[in-house]
């Protein structure tokens, strides 16, 4: 499969004709080998459009709504970027190579060795911290990824923002019919706005507690 030739009809079929426009985010996805992100014997999917199912129950979400979560955050070069959710790793790694410092949280340790192998095939030595959980050393940052729908923003995620930052994820009741939300933390107070309509998988240790039905 010619994996730069199915990039590239990824950007000019996918992310263009959808609100995809920041240029150094067009150059990432362009130049990211995306496929690097899946198990060999799912390589050949790294480009369809829709989620591609991943060992364990996740998913590595389609390329149209991570990128265009990414654009919702716009993190310029030096800021400090969290990725909670990481899954294999591809969206910390467009942030990264946007610039962003990247500290990326995985707690499934397959998908995480994933994403260690990928970080070391296509970025500089550190570019992303990994790590398999929240920071809890009072750091700030100055955008959120969270990737993959959950029910709410959890405040234990959007309380890591500093002033003037932007969170974005999708917001859900887990049946594939979410809204992709930016949030942002403006005089100590966090507020969500809805930006459009998108169907990814649900990110596990988010889930609202079930409820008795009668």
């Amino acid at each position: 499969m010619d994996y730069a030739d199915a990039r590239r009809r990824m950007v000019d079929g996918q992310l263009r004709p959808n609100k995809v426009n920041d240029p150094r985010l067009l150059e990432a996805v362009r130049d990211l080998p995306r496929e690097r992100f899946l198990p060999p014997a799912l390589r050949a999917r790294a480009y369809v459009d829709e989620d591609v199912a991943l060992p364990g129950g996740r998913a590595m979400m389609e390329p149209m709504v991570i990128a265009r979560l990414v654009q919702l955050l716009e993190a310029r070069p030096g800021e400090r970027v969290l990725v909670v959710g990481a899954g294999t790793g591809y969206g910390a790694a467009v942030l990264a190579r946007i610039g962003a410092a990247v500290t990326a949280v995985e707690e499934d340790g397959a998908l995480a060795a994933i994403a260690r192998e990928a970080f070391a095939e296509c970025l500089p030595p550190a570019a992303i911290h990994l790590t398999d959980r929240l920071p809890s050393d009072g750091a700030a940052f100055d955008a959120v990824l969270v990737e993959g729908e959950v029910p709410a923003v959890p405040e234990a995620v959007s309380g890591l923002l500093a002033e003037g930052g932007r969170l974005a994820t999708v917001v859900g009741a887990g049946r594939r019919n979410g809204v992709a939300v930016l949030g942002r933390r403006i005089g100590g107070a966090f507020t969500v706005s809805p930006v459009f309509d998108c169907a990814v998988s649900a990110l596990p240790g988010f889930a609202a507690p079930a409820r008795f039905v009668f």
